[in-house]
């Protein structure tokens, strides 16, 4: 019995040797992964390259920021009245109501006092493109032009054999461009040669005669 419980306490002995080894190796090896980081933070080396490397970054940024405003800037001053010159187009369309609803008055048709009063629309409407052309706001050619679906919104098809198709025969309301920009699109008439809607017709009718066999 005594043998045994000599035994036992060198082999509890040995255990505790062997745990304690254990221990001091993981504190040995994490000491030394520590020191290797705590070397690697404070290198002039390193230091030097992540600084290097935060502020090409950094001037990266500014360089991005710069441009950006820069950007901005040319745009406010170059489109900065855009939204105020578009309301403006308001001005010029009334007034071209008004002549309209002038001339189709019966009560003044043919007198002095309609051909004054068109006299002065006309210089007002001639006046307000003027101020806009000085302004890089220019009309957008409509009449015998081809539709351009970026500049024109065709409105209506008119019946026009002596024209190609799509050619604009009817302006509804002006368009404007401010320099390169769509200030708003012309809305206008164009072009259907009188046989697409004679085809279109016979093609309906083959289509009914179709839809009633089955």
């Amino acid at each position: 019995m005594e043998e045994e419980k000599t035994e036992n306490k060198e082999d509890l002995k040995n255990e505790g040797i062997e745990s304690t080894e254990h221990e001091d190796a993981e504190k040995l090896a994490s000491d030394e992964d520590q020191k290797e980081i705590d070397e690697k933070q404070l290198s002039p080396e390193n230091e030097i390259l992540e600084l290097k490397d935060k502020l090409a970054r950094t001037f990266a940024e500014m360089e991005n920021q710069r441009r950006r405003f820069e950007k901005e800037k040319d745009e406010a001053f170059e489109y900065g009245g855009f939204s105020f010159a578009r309301e403006s187009l308001n001005l010029l369309d009334n007034l071209e109501r008004s002549k309209q609803s002038l001339q189709n008055d019966e009560a003044i048709k043919d007198k002095d006092t309609l051909k004054k009063l068109i006299n002065h629309i006309d210089i007002i409407s001639s006046d307000m493109i003027s101020i806009f052309n000085k302004n890089n706001i220019q009309p957008i050619k409509a009449i015998n032009e081809k539709l351009d679906p970026n500049l024109h919104q065709a409105m209506m098809e008119v019946e026009d054999d002596k024209k190609d198709s799509g050619t604009i025969v009817q302006e509804i309301q002006k368009g404007f461009m401010m320099k390169d920009r769509l200030l708003r699109p012309s809305l206008v008439a164009v072009s259907k040669k009188k046989e697409e809607k004679k085809e279109k017709s016979e093609k309906n009718d083959e289509n009914e005669g179709k839809e009633e066999k089955n």
